[in-house]
Formats: structure tokens, sequence, C-alpha cells
């Protein structure tokens, strides 16, 4: 289920992506960047500022080693998929035609996904442009690493809070992705890490916390700890590029059905951090399971994972937090409710992992959750969750009389977002970042 290094017969231009959010980790993209341009011939830079994108105004930066072009352009409709579409995209695989450009770094600006870029990448078709054949920019371009920076003093913070990007000032008003969505994506999505910030004396034990919860998080990525953004030079940067294994993801964007534990992380506590692994072969009643998601809110960095609904049996349901916003949402059917034709189209990996696991009654129908746990007790959470599940009667009832089930009470029929109160802790149903379905 992991991707590979592409073969070296593979002609297309290497593209490395570079996220971090604002603020010191910015600064050390902007430095990690110009150092491979200036210390890698034939790399080119390529940042589009989205500071003014509530202007309708984004301002488009490509830099090689002898030059440098900026460029403002003007978006119709202000977003961050308009900029992808319709300047990013073809941009890439403008500059992949060219004989001078043997490598092109994006450095991304905060408010880009570099999941949502690399998905664009691979799959939404560029049109138009002379002398090439319509199709996506992978044709061209392929991705090398996603590099991802980070301020060592307010990541955690930042992965466990509330506080919405547009409050922050990052995003237009009616963006309401969390900051801890945002942060934690850049991170899971990473191939390589490097933190920024001086440890200080008493900060030793934070720092211990910060790196148990990336050696979870990311357990393959490798990482560097830079006392300062000025200190990543292009020897240092290309150091931490060759580390990355073989089998790393390179932008690969997982669906619902991958297993969520990648790689190998640790599975004991340290400095209070832990994962937490859920599984049930009976469903969740929604009503008690809606009660008992607020667990996941508190002392927790991020859950996900695919869920069973008694009251939606055919459906494959997936849960995503990051700090104090969850989102659920749909991720297909299962495949006992599928077609002869859909099973014929299903994933041969996902039919072959459920035939290990078929249940008589239920078919491939399960609970299969991760949470990454910081400043929680996982017994609690694991209690609340198997509080939500449906007892022997209720099972019953499931198995043999769905139309009665299918009248409970659904909190989880439309897509649904937590704080319930509160939607600005929410991940909007626009936003998903990956084929993991639609958000219901």
């Amino acid at each position: 289920m992991l991707a590979v290094r592409p073969p070296e017969t593979d002609r297309r231009t290497p593209v490395v992506v570079l996220a971090g959010f604002a603020g010191p980790a910015a600064a050390g993209v902007d430095h990690a960047a110009a150092a491979l341009c200036d210390g890698v011939p034939g790399t080119v830079v390529v940042r589009h500022d989205l500071g003014q994108l509530h202007e309708g105004i984004v301002h488009r930066t490509v830099r090689g080693a002898t030059y440098e072009t900026s460029d403002v352009l003007e978006l119709a409709h202000g977003c961050v998929s308009c900029t992808l579409r319709i300047d990013l995209l073809p941009l890439l695989r403008t500059l992949a035609a060219r004989d001078s450009v043997e490598r092109i770094v994006l450095a991304l600006d905060p408010a880009f996904e570099a999941e949502a870029v690399c998905h664009a990448i691979e799959h939404v078709v560029v049109e138009g442009i002379l002398g090439r054949v319509d199709g996506p920019a992978a044709r061209d371009v392929r991705i090398e690493a996603v590099l991802t920076v980070l301020d060592a003093d307010a990541w955690l913070a930042d992965a466990t809070g509330e506080e919405t990007m547009a409050e922050r000032g990052l995003a237009r008003a009616d963006d309401e992705r969390t900051v801890a969505q945002v942060a934690v994506g850049q991170v899971e999505f990473a191939d390589a890490v490097i933190g920024v910030g001086p440890v200080a004396p008493d900060a030793t034990v934070e720092r211990g916390k910060l790196g148990a919860v990336l050696a979870r998080l990311v357990p393959d990525a490798p990482v560097d700890w830079a006392d300062d953004p000025r200190a990543l030079t292009a020897a240092r940067v290309e150091a931490l590029l060759a580390r990355v294994p073989a089998g790393s993801r390179r932008g690969r964007v997982f669906d619902a059905h991958a297993p969520l534990l990648r790689g190998q992380p640790p599975l004991t506590s340290d400095y209070g951090v832990s994962l937490l692994e859920f599984a049930a072969s009976r469903p969740f009643h929604p009503g008690r399971l809606h009660e008992a998601l607020d667990v996941l809110f508190d002392g927790v960095v991020t859950a996900r994972g695919r869920m069973w609904l008694a009251t939606q049996p055919d459906e494959v349901t997936w849960l995503e937090s990051a700090g104090g916003g969850l989102r659920v949402g749909g991720a297909g059917r299962w495949l006992a409710a599928m077609s002869e034709d859909e099973l014929a189209q299903a994933d041969p990996d996902r039919r072959a992992m459920a035939a290990l696991r078929w249940d008589e009654r239920f078919g491939d129908r399960d609970i299969s959750l991760v949470v990454l746990v910081h400043d929680a007790d996982p017994n609690e959470i694991r209690e609340a969750l198997h509080w939500a599940l449906v007892e022997d009667e209720e099972l019953r009832l499931v198995e043999r009389a769905p139309e009665r089930v299918a009248q409970w009470e659904d909190p989880f029929g439309d897509w649904h977002a937590d704080p319930c109160a509160d939607a600005s802790g929410a991940l909007p149903i626009e936003d998903v970042k990956s084929p993991r379905g639609e958000a219901k």
C-alpha cells in the first residue's frame, strides 16, 4: 500500500514540496527553498503568496539561480483551489518542459495544504497548454518528497487548539478550516520534518513530548532540528531528503481503506504520548457515539478511522479529528453492500484484507480507529467508545430488524462537525483533503 521511489527511467521533473505554518516555520520554508535554489543547479522555486487572497489577488514568484520573476494574479473567485487550477498546475507543466529546469521546489503558502496540492497534481486535468496533451500535471512532474517545517515551540499548541484559520488571519472569513487541521495535516503528510527553534533550558520535556508525537504521527519520516531557520543550508536540507525511505508516500493520497497505522510507530507511552487502537466487530449506536465523541477534543492530537453506524448499514463512515475540531463523513460502501459489478471494481488489496476477517452475518463491516493521545487517559477514551457500541439486544435488531434500527435518531444522518454549539471548530465539507469520500 506504500508508494515507492520511482524508477531511474522516470523522466518526469521531480518536485519537492515545502510546507510550513506562519511564523518561524514559514521562515524555514523560505530559507530551505532559497538554499535549494542557490545550491542545486537547475532548481526553480515557485511560491504563491495568498496574503491578499481575500481581495482576489495572488502574488506569484518564480526564482532560478540567475533570475526571479514576480507576477500579480487576479482570481475571479479568490480561492485556494482556483489558484491551483488556474495557475500552479499549468505552470508546473510549462516549467517541466524547459531543458534548464531539473527540479521544481514548491514553497507553499501556509494556507495551502500539501495533500490537496499533491492530489491536484495527480488528478486535475490541465487543458490548453500549447504543445502539450491535455492531462494532469503528473504527466510531466512527480513528487520527490514533501518536507514540512514546524515551529518547535508552537506546533503542539496549534495542533491541539480550536482556533480557525480565519481567526488567525490566515484565510478568508468563510474558510472554516481550523489551525489544528492544517498544522496536523502538514506534518502527517510529510516525508521529512524540520523543527525550528532553540531548546530553552526549561523546555526539554516539551521538546521530548513533541518528538514523541512526531514518532507516532510520521514514524518513517526523518527529523532534523535547527535552532534558527537561517541554519538550513542546501547541504543540510539535501542530507535530510536523502534520508527519506524508499517506501515513503511521496505525495500519495491514501483512501479510507488503507492501513491506519503506517510505518512502525511506537506502541508504548512516552512523555504521556501514546497511540490508542480501537477495533470492534459490532456497530456504534449513533446517539451514544455522538455523546462519546467529546472524549476526542481534550488531550488528543488527532483521531481517524472507519466506523460502522447501526443506522447506516451500507455506508462506511470516516472520522477524522484534529485538536478541537472533528469531521465525520461518508467513505463509500461496505463490500458486503456492493453489487457484483461494484465488487469487481473494488480495490484488490481491500478485498483481500476484508476476506481475512469476513463475518458470515455482517461481511466486512467493522470499526477501526486510531487515536493519538498527548494529555488524556487512553482508558477513558476506550471506555467511552466501548459504551457507544450497540449492546447484544440491539445487535440482534441490527441483524434481524434493520428497518426498526433505521428509525433510531441519527445525528450523523447529514454530514456532521463538532463542537455542535460552535461551528467555528468544524472542518468544512468543501475542505475534504483526500478521496476518503464526501462529507455527509
